[in-house]
């Protein structure tokens, strides 16, 4: 019982801990909500690590994770959700260099707990899959406009036509994000959502579905969502001007300029806070910048403006065909490393690259009415090979990187080698038992023609030996016994006395030779040898066989090194043996 309630204890600190971090940041001290909001999330999105995860690989998470085939309004246990939660984690740190590795355990732990404490709060267990998308596609990484997009995909027809009930749902799900922060009376959904932000009455496609969502100001029930990507890319962002209230000399993130006061400006600690200073009040108009120009760079665009060289305002995002908006759940799209895409994105490059040298000629035979429209048409397909001639040159060099990690890592050096000397010390005992092996085979293959000389001898011996035999049987058939055996009697091998010659026998020649060649030749009728002397042979054979495989099997280890070196040892003893038994002829 103990251990269950510090279970319990130490999963409900583990639940709190991310929303005691964020009240140590002390963020409800900003006095409007809105930004009191998108810091929230934003800080949410950071602790999470989930403004590393692009919506692109967000959207592939879903598709490897067998979300793109699921109804809306399927439901999934906690467990399921933690096990796609793992799936985008590992695959962000494999894209991370490994001096920028999170960790996996912690984000997922901190991102689980806030999803069960947004969409779970009554303790279910299940969360519905439209609620997940919609959730980890708003707080992830990327830009703002590829997630609307996203969103507009999986809320519209097949004709590419918004429905509204299922906007009405995206705004239910998504709401909950400022009502877990604790924003809910500001941002919280009420039934008149859907109606402050699109007409019913009107039939709503892409762009216009764009329009409404990134207009400036957008819906107030959104208000927030614009606003905390454009936290995210201000952050570093620096300004070389002095706050008129705190007298700070630099400021960092967004600079608010006051409308009616002249030269009053304000950091964005101050405004949040509410801070005025002299005339200024409050109540005046405030712009908000997020980039600092120099007076020349003001003046120079001021120019620019007044003499129509360039476009007075440009749109908030790029015309889409109206076409039914594909659901973007990345199923024909390969990974990064891949060379089908390297070559397709070439091949992409130089198709844009190709149309706009021909709309640039043709832009010379066009009436004045269409210079402006072919401008713009060109500025934004600048815009876009620029950026996929970004995206391509990163791809490059990260495969370049890699590259050379991988060739570094399996080169091995010099210092490498010379920091193990016990290995180089096993390589030198290894070729020294190589050469030993060697010299012994080279002794053995001397004695085995050695001995194949004398076994030629002894057979040729063996068969003069009979042909004698049968000559003299046939030359005398009817000779006695005593002739007979006195031929094949027992003698001496030399016989010498003092003052006499010596005496030779047929037995003369076979001085020198074993036992078994002796006893074949003193009896009555010989032993056959032949086989005896085959026997010998292939013994010597199998022995030379043996020291091959040994000398093949050196790399193995030393162990079996000295097994077969003793195995060879009384394999050259019985060779020996064998030799002195079988000893040549003296001729």
């Amino acid at each position: 019982m103990i251990e269950e309630g510090s279970k319990s204890s130490k999963s409900m600190v583990e639940k709190r801990q991310l929303f005691m971090e964020m009240r140590a940041q002390n963020f409800d001290v900003i006095r409007l909500s809105t930004y009191r909001t998108a810091c929230k999330l934003r800080f949410v999105q950071k602790r999470c690590n989930l403004h590393l995860v692009d919506v692109w690989n967000m959207i592939e998470a879903f598709r490897d994770n067998g979300l793109s085939t699921l109804d809306h309004n399927a439901e999934i246990n906690v467990s399921r959700l933690e096990t796609i939660l793992s799936s985008i984690f590992y695959q962000l740190n494999k894209r991370l260099p490994t001096t920028h590795q999170i960790n996996v355990e912690q984000s997922i732990g901190l991102l689980l707990n806030f999803i069960v404490a947004t969409y779970d709060s009554e303790g279910h267990g299940k969360l519905t899959v439209f609620a997940m998308k919609a959730m980890l596609a708003t707080m992830c990484g990327g830009k703002i406009l590829d997630k609307l997009r996203y969103i507009f995909s999986q809320i519209s027809d097949s004709n590419g036509v918004m429905v509204y009930a299922k906007f009405d749902q995206f705004l239910r799900e998504v709401l909950k994000l400022p009502t877990a922060v604790f924003e809910g009376p500001s941002f919280g959904y009420t039934e008149h959502s859907v109606r402050t932000c699109f007409p019913q009455q009107k039939k709503i496609l892409l762009n216009t579905f764009l329009d409404v969502l990134m207009a400036d100001p957008p819906p107030q029930y959104l208000v927030w969502l614009p606003l905390m990507h454009r936290l995210a890319n201000v952050e570093n962002v620096f300004h070389p001007v002095e706050c008129s209230y705190c007298r700070s000399e630099s400021m960092m993130g967004f600079r608010y300029r006051c409308q009616q006061c002249h030269g009053y400006q304000l950091c964005q600690s101050c405004f949040w806070r509410g801070h005025a200073s002299g005339p200024h009040s409050n109540q005046h108009q405030m712009k908000e910048h997020s980039s600092w120009k120099s007076p020349a760079k003001k003046l120079s665009h001021a120019i620019s403006k007044s003499l129509g060289c360039m476009p007075i305002g440009e749109p908030p995002h790029p015309v889409f065909p109206e076409a039914a908006e594909r659901p973007q759940d990345l199923a024909h799209t390969t990974t990064l490393e891949s060379p089908s895409r390297l070559d397709e994105e070439h091949r992409l490059i130089a198709r844009y690259a190709a149309r706009l040298a021909a709309e640039a000629s043709n832009s010379t035979q066009c009436p004045p009415t269409d210079l402006s429209f072919n401008f713009d048409a060109n500025k934004q397909q600048r815009q876009l090979i620029a950026e996929l001639e970004n995206k391509n040159r990163e791809i490059l060099q990260e495969i370049q990187r890699l590259r050379l990690e991988h060739e570094q890592a399996s080169q091995p050096t010099p210092e490498k080698a010379q920091q193990n000397p016990t290995l180089l010390a096993e390589l030198r005992l290894l070729r020294h038992r190589k050469d030993e092996l060697e010299r012994r085979m080279s002794a053995l293959q001397e004695s085995r023609r050695e001995l194949m000389v004398q076994l030629e001898g002894l057979m040729r011996l063996l068969k003069d030996e009979e042909q004698k035999q049968a000559s003299q049987t046939g030359s005398s058939p009817h000779s006695s016994p005593s002739h007979s055996a006195s031929c094949t009697m027992p003698m001496p091998i030399r016989s010498t006395s003092a003052g006499s010659t010596p005496t030779h026998t047929p037995q003369d020649c076979l001085a020198g030779v074993g036992d078994d060649v002796l006893d074949a030749f003193s009896q009555g009728v010989p032993r056959n040898l032949r086989n005896d002397l085959l026997v010998a042979a292939d013994s010597i054979t199998n022995t030379m066989s043996s020291l091959v495989k040994e000398l093949h099997s050196v790399d193995d280890g030393l162990e079996d090194e000295e097994e077969n070196m003793r195995n060879g040892r009384e394999k050259v003893s019985s060779l020996k043996h064998s030799g002195k038994r079988q000893s040549t002829p003296s001729f």
